[in-house]
């Protein structure tokens, strides 16, 4: 690893069939930097021959054989989707072991691609494998869209290319320059907030209307000597504390906010997946779970809405322009407790669950839109009947976002840290 600007390493990740002057342009600025450029190609078709070849560090067939293929074989499938989809998945599965092997090497300070739509899969597939704190950055004509699925969890920068990266010229010069540059610094310079030893990292679920919850218990964990990650819980935000949870970045959890169980059940567009509120209890880490905000169901913009949640039963609720909101029924928070209370149920280290019982949220604390108290106890009794006996379930006269509330889900940390 380099602090302070003393060589760090790009890795400049291209298609050398089709962007090889591309590519050769931003290795020579990285250079021009102050960084080392170390150039792999990914690309899978016949090369350019003559003067038009550029030269690379780790070579296309290197890429291939590090997915157990050959690039012959690739070649030879021709140019039809199917066997051009299979190649690039062969490639980016190759480039995910040679950047693996670079970066366990002390050879990858950053990772800078550049590509179309097949580039920008391969190498953010390969991006996406690596940890986060290692930079990654992305040059792609894909980058003002919909980027989802080129970052997933991972804290990959995109940068838009403007005109495709076919040519130099002045404008895709200053992009593809800017680029180089912004990954050099980053390499030279990556480090410094990881250095020394740290305090215990504790990962904190939040929606707008858990904040008041969530603020009180950092700062009390915090003072505790404690360090927090605060992750939103907007589908991506829930996906990414599950994954740092297995790779070994956080010591435990405090899920204050688990709507995204809601959204996966009800069809809302905020939905985490199916293995939300499982990798806690998977690694055996303390954790302290509370049905937060879990009577809302996301959607986008008001005409969004399926029409079966624009009745009067569903409450409605505009919470802002890109976001509107309908309340769970006495069926669905029933299946929600259930399932909240078989995933927490599966803990194979400390875990304690705390029921408010004046509400869940903002919206449904007492005298608000959501207020509901048939569903919340509908809820809390399929919680207390599917619990392990073994699990504390603690039971509070509060709503989540009284002072009471979060005194008590902190005293449930204290608790569960001192168990683990």
């Amino acid at each position: 690893m380099n602090v302070g600007g003393h060589g760090g390493t790009v890795v400049v990740v291209g298609t050398l069939d089709t962007k090889g002057r591309e590519t050769a342009f931003v290795a020579e600025r990285v250079r021009a930097a102050g960084a080392t450029p170390l150039v792999v190609d990914v690309g899978v078709l016949e090369p350019p021959t003559g003067e038009e070849r550029v030269a690379c560090d780790i070579s296309a067939a290197e890429v291939a054989r590090a997915a157990g293929r050959e690039l012959e074989e690739l070649r030879t499938g021709g140019e039809t989707a199917g066997a051009r989809a299979a190649a690039l998945d062969v490639m980016a599965h190759g480039l995910t072991g040679v950047l693996r092997g670079l970066l366990a090497e002390g050879r990858l300070d950053a990772v800078l691609g550049l590509g179309g739509s097949s580039g920008t899969n391969v190498a953010t597939a390969a991006m996406r494998a690596l940890p986060v704190g290692v930079p990654k950055l992305m040059v792609s004509t894909m980058a003002s869209g919909d980027v989802q699925p080129y970052i997933g969890t991972r804290d990959i920068c995109l940068m838009y290319s403007v005109t495709d990266i076919a040519g130099l010229n002045r404008i895709s010069r200053l992009v593809l320059e800017n680029a180089a540059h912004a990954a050099a610094g980053m390499a030279l310079h990556r480090g410094g907030a990881t250095a020394g030893e740290q305090p215990p990292l504790v990962a904190i679920t939040m929606f707008g209307i858990t904040t008041q919850c969530v603020l009180r218990v950092q700062q009390a964990l915090e003072q505790r000597g404690f360090e927090t990650a605060v992750f939103h819980a907007t589908g991506a935000g829930g996906r990414c504390m599950e994954e740092l949870v297995d790779d070994g970045l956080v010591q435990g959890v405090v899920d204050l906010t688990t709507s995204e169980l809601t959204d996966e059940l009800c069809g809302g567009v905020l939905s985490a997946g199916p293995h939300r509120l499982e990798a806690a209890g998977r690694q055996g880490i303390p954790q302290v779970v509370v049905p937060g905000a879990l009577e809302v169901i996301n959607w986008g913009p008001k005409d969004t809405v399926p029409e079966a949640h624009r009745v009067p039963e569903r409450r409605l609720h505009v919470h802002n322009p890109t976001v509107t909101i309908t309340r769970t029924n006495v069926e669905e928070s029933r299946e929600l407790g259930r399932i909240l209370a078989e995933k927490v149920s599966r803990a194979t280290g400390p875990a304690i669950v705390l029921l408010p019982l004046r509400g869940l949220s903002a919206v449904g604390a007492p005298g608000q839109p959501y207020e509901d108290r048939e569903a919340d106890e509908a809820l809390f009794e399929a919680i207390r009947s599917g619990l392990r006996p073994d699990i504390p379930l603690r039971e509070i006269d509060a709503a989540i976002n009284d002072p009471e509330f979060s005194d008590a889900v902190v005293s449930a940390f204290d608790e569960v840290w001192a168990g683990r």
